[in-house]
Order: C-alpha cells, then sequence, then structure tokens
C-alpha cells in the first residue's frame, strides 16, 4: 500500500490547457472517488497517476517518490478500466495469471495468489470459463481479479461499472466496496455516477473543467456543498435551485422569490438585505407535515417508486421535486403542500455560486 500525493498537476494539450494545478493527498489505505462531469478532467487525471498521460507540469508522489518520469509498470499501479479487456482465447485463471507469467513468477506463486484471488472474488467455479462464457459482472469481477493478483500499491479505477445494466452495477458496487475493506490499498475511483461515489468513497474530489471544486467526506458534500456546481451535483433527486432576493419575515432573514413567497433561513447566514441570491432545497427535506415554512404549488408530475414518491410541483414558476414517503394519492394539478425547516435551506451568491 502507498499514499498518493498531486503538487500542482497540470495537462496542456498544445495552447489548451485541460488540468489546472491539481493538487491532492491520499492516504494510505484510503478510498477517494474523482466525480464531475464527462470532459471534466477526471479520467485524464488518473491516466497521468498511471503513468499512461504525460504530465505538463507539477509533481506526481507515489509511495514518497516522484514518479513523474517512470513508467506505469515501475510506480506498482494497478488499474481496471472500463472497458474488461480480457483475452478471449485465455480462461479466467490465465487472464488472471497472464502478467504474473510476464514477469517471471514461479508457477507455484502465481497458482497460489491466482487462487486467492479468485476465492475473494467468488470466481472459482468460472476458472476454466473463457470470457464469452461470463456475463459482464463476472467479466468485471474477472478483471478486477488480474489486478489483485500483482499486489498492488494503489488500484485506480476508471468508470468500470459504465457498461453493466442498473442492477448489476448496485452488485458490483458492493462487491468493490467489500474488496476494499478485505485488502485496504489505497484506490482511486474514477466515475461521473455520485451515488456511486457516496456509497464507496471514503472521501470524494468534486472536478469541474479541470479544478477542483471541493473535496470531503461524502455527507461533508451533501451537507455543506461549497458552491452550487457541487450542490447541483451531488444528491439524488437533484437539488432544486431557485433565484430570490433577501428580505424579512417577521424580524428574521428570509428569502422572497418571484411570486412573493418568503422562506426562512437560517439565522447565520451571511446575506444583507437585498442581496441577490440562489437557494437550494433538496427533494427529501420537502414533504407534507413537516415543520418550517409551508410552500404550495400546482402538482406537475407525480412519479411513484415504490417506498417514497416524487412529486413535482410548481413553485414561483419553476418546477420543484419533493420526496414523499410511500404513496401520493393525487395526480396533476392537484394542489401539493411541503415544508422545509430553515436550516436546511442552502444560501448561494447568485453572481459567484459560493456558498453563504
Amino acid at each position: 500500500m502507498a499514499s498518493v500525493e498531486l503538487h500542482e498537476v497540470r495537462k496542456a494539450f498544445g495552447a489548451l490547457e485541460v488540468i489546472h494545478g491539481v493538487s491532492l493527498a491520499i492516504e494510505d489505505g484510503e478510498f477517494v472517488a474523482l466525480v464531475g462531469p464527462s470532459g471534466c478532467g477526471k479520467s485524464t487525471l488518473l491516466r497521468m497517476i498511471a503513468g499512461l498521460e504525460d504530465i505538463s507540469g507539477g509533481d506526481i508522489i507515489i509511495d514518497n517518490a516522484v514518479v513523474n518520469d517512470l513508467t506505469p509498470r515501475e510506480r506498482n499501479i494497478a488499474m481496471v478500466f472500463q472497458s474488461y479487456a480480457l483475452y478471449p482465447h485465455m480462461t479466467v485463471a490465465e487472464n488472471m495469471g497472464f502478467n504474473l507469467r510476464l514477469s517471471g513468477t514461479p508457477k507455484a506463486a502465481i497458482a497460489e495468489r491466482v487462487n486467492e484471488a479468485a476465492r475473494m472474488l467468488d470466481l472459482v467455479p468460472l476458472m476454466e470459463r473463457k470470457p464469452a462464457q461470463l456475463s459482464g459482472g463476472q467479466r468485471q469481477r474477472v478483471a478486477m481479479g488480474r489486478a489483485i493478483v500483482r499486489n498492488p500499491a494503489v488500484f485506480l479505477f476508471d468508470e468500470p461499472l459504465s457498461n453493466l445494466d442498473a442492477k448489476l452495477r448496485v452488485q458490483m458496487r458492493s462487491e468493490i466496496k467489500t474488496l476494499h475493506q478485505k485488502v485496504k490499498t489505497t484506490s482511486i475511483y474514477v466515475t461521473h455516477d455520485q451515488i456511486e461515489a457516496m456509497t464507496l468513497a471514503d472521501r470524494i474530489v468534486v472536478l469541474n473543467q479541470g479544478r477542483v471544486e471541493q473535496q470531503g467526506t461524502p455527507m461533508e458534500l451533501y451537507k455543506n456543498p461549497a458552491n452550487l456546481f457541487v450542490a447541483a451535483f451531488i444528491g439524488s433527486p437533484a437539488m432544486n435551485l431557485l433565484d430570490g432576493t433577501i428580505d424579512a419575515e417577521g424580524g428574521e432573514a428570509a428569502v422572497r422569490l418571484s411570486d412573493g413567497t418568503a422562506i426562512r433561513i437560517a439565522q447565520d447566514r451571511k446575506v444583507t438585505r437585498g442581496q441577490s441570491i440562489k437557494i437550494g432545497l433538496r427533494p427529501e427535506h420537502l414533504g407534507p407535515g413537516k415543520v418550517g415554512t409551508s410552500l404550495a404549488g400546482q402538482t406537475l408530475l407525480v412519479e411513484p417508486t415504490g417506498a417514497q414518491t416524487h412529486v413535482i410541483f410548481d413553485l414561483a414558476g419553476q418546477p420543484v421535486t419533493a420526496i414523499v414517503d410511500g404513496e401520493y394519492p393525487q395526480r396533476y394539478g392537484s394542489l401539493f403542500q411541503a415544508s422545509i425547516a430553515a436550516d436546511q435551506v442552502h444560501v448561494f451568491d447568485r453572481e459567484t455560486g459560493i456558498a453563504l
């Protein structure tokens, strides 16, 4: 195992700079997820850590050694790609042990490490099969097994679950987390799926256009997003964002929406009367019968999901999503009434996007 540090790492393609001085410190044994929309630079950053992409500036340090000029093999990392990249003519056992065989590892040692990884990943009954005889989830487990047998200092995952269906993604997500709890190898995981990041990672790094917007534990980012980008990206369904102006309601700070609705906010917000802001309302904090500011609007859409129902209703001319436990009997056009507590209202400066 090893720590990984990035000091002002940059990447440019000619005059176009795509990674703008990213600095990170990943502790030994930590599981860190890099998240962000397509094109934000997360996969490029991972490939630079792996040595598959040259860096334009800064330093990458693995296990306290600068690795800028080392080849991928010399960095002692193992990478699991979105594509399984298995050899179709080899069995599961042969695929998992191939890199060890190339490095000259004795046959007995290869067999021991492959069998240990197979037991860990529940692959023992599949060892003599070839990739064409495996499901997508089984192939991804083989790809993970191939990485495990190398006993690397760092695991790098590049959107490994993107090719799987929804049910299989949930299953593989659990298996990856269980694997990390067993082997405790430092892991860096790239994904555009914030649910994957929230459920897997010890710490999340949110990237946007080659820059770090915020990093912290999943719940730190959920409860205290630093800006509008993080607020909109973390959480499912996404946070509702509404324009408003700081006003007062009954002597307490409040936000006045365009239709005149006043929503009380926590008194410790650093705001001034007349300031143009955006408020963020999490759907799970909105619902009928809750204590706080009462909100009401015409029901636009009802989406049953089983244990919960998503209700989209009109508030100040904008669609707002609320989550109701259980069934919601009313339908389109009916009046939906919700409430939200003042300390659950997020406030952001409208121009800078920074949380207030």
